[in-house]
């Protein structure tokens, strides 16, 4: 009985736009890069980090000041480790997702704690901080300590998808793991944080989601989706869903020009944040406001309903401004503050509840 063959099945091998795709890019980059965020001219892994943190799905013009303003207040690690919760989440106030905040203050304590102070440098342990995951560890790997690790955010995986006419939507597990092998593949032996800008820039500023400016691209003779036309319709789109909406009343409750902002909780949408109490929208706010705080109240006119979009759902708001009657004192806890609307459109807020008490500082000025 002749003896069975077993053989290995060999490594995929290179296409031709695979073996000029990081060169190509890399001299790109170069030239007509980005090189002066704010960011890029550090090596600090700390700094790097927090940028990292900050750009997952937020556009680099919005992050710029935020990050200016969060390392001058934060310029360590040890000092964001030892910052409260509120101090973070007021600086954050407004750059939304705010997990990400509440993760990067996490993270501080938990590089102070176990490994005293020092930003770690190996792939598993920057990926074991709350919030890292594996590309934003490959990226800071990669800007701070030159180490060849593959990254593949959004805008990579817009670029991979046209340059090799990837099929289906880069979300689901199938797709994003081809990309992931593709991305390993793709990796040059050196000059990986050039590499890395060169993705993130092509996808930032020439392979954008609409109106690709593909006569300006470096990757064009190799481009699958430009040679069949078919920049529109690559990457493929998230299957839609409808988005839920729902409905909510927040108690604007005023006492001698002051307004009461109310702790979320720790997780879920704002978590952390100072905000105005909210009840379901089926109940009579002045009865809640009686149950919940024991305040007896007047009624002042309503404001219009305000309608903020999050990523998964829709949420109206309707705003109900209340003069509260009662004494205060006994109504002071932790997680309950008074402050002038001065202070409180300053305070780590919600973004649509600085509109809403934006809104009331106008309407109030407008009476004066």
């Amino acid at each position: 009985m002749p003896e069975s063959v077993h053989t290995l099945s060999p490594e995929p091998v290179p296409s031709d736009s695979e073996v000029s795709f990081a060169s190509k890019l890399i001299s790109w980059q170069k030239r007509y890069g980005r090189h002066d965020l704010p960011w890029q001219q550090t090596r600090d892994p700390y700094a790097v980090w927090v940028s990292e943190i900050m750009l997952q799905q937020t556009q680099v013009a919005a992050v710029i000041g935020y990050y200016q303003r969060f390392m001058q207040s934060f310029p360590t690690i040890a000092s964001l480790a030892m910052a409260t919760q509120d101090d973070v989440m007021q600086h954050w106030s407004g750059l939304g997702y705010y997990s990400r905040a509440r993760n990067l203050h996490k993270a501080a304590q938990q590089v102070m704690e176990v490994h005293g102070g020092v930003f770690p440098q190996t792939l598993e342990a920057i990926q074991a901080l709350p919030g890292i995951g594996r590309s934003t560890a490959s990226a800071i790997a990669s800007f701070a300590f030159e180490a060849p690790h593959p990254i593949l955010d959004g805008n990579v995986k817009r670029v991979f998808a046209r340059h090799f006419a990837i099929e289906g939507w880069p979300g689901l597990p199938r797709v994003e793991q081809q990309m992931w092998a593709l991305a390993e593949r793709l990796q040059p032996a050196q000059e990986h944080g050039p590499y890395a800008q060169a993705l993130m820039d092509m996808g930032a500023t020439l392979c954008t989601r609409s109106r690709p400016r593909c006569d300006a691209c470096p990757l064009q003779t190799t481009c699958l989706a430009y040679r069949e036309g078919r920049t529109r319709e690559l990457p493929a789109s998230k299957p839609r869903k409808a988005i839920p909406e729902k409905s909510t009343t927040m108690l604007i409750l005023l006492h001698d020009n002051q307004v009461m902002l109310e702790k979320r909780p720790g997780s879920g949408i704002w978590g952390g944040l100072w905000s105005l109490p909210e009840v379901d929208s089926t109940l009579d706010a002045q009865q809640a406001a009686v149950e919940r705080y024991g305040f007896q109240t007047q009624k002042l006119p309503p404001f219009g309903t305000l309608t903020h979009v999050f990523s998964h759902f829709k949420l109206h708001i309707l705003p109900q401004p209340l003069a509260v009657e009662a004494a205060l004192t006994a109504n002071q806890t932790p997680d309950i503050q008074w402050l002038t609307l001065e202070a409180a459109v300053q305070a780590g807020i919600p973004a649509p509840v600085r509109v809403l008490l934006e809104q009331l500082r106008w309407q109030q000025t407008a009476l004066l």
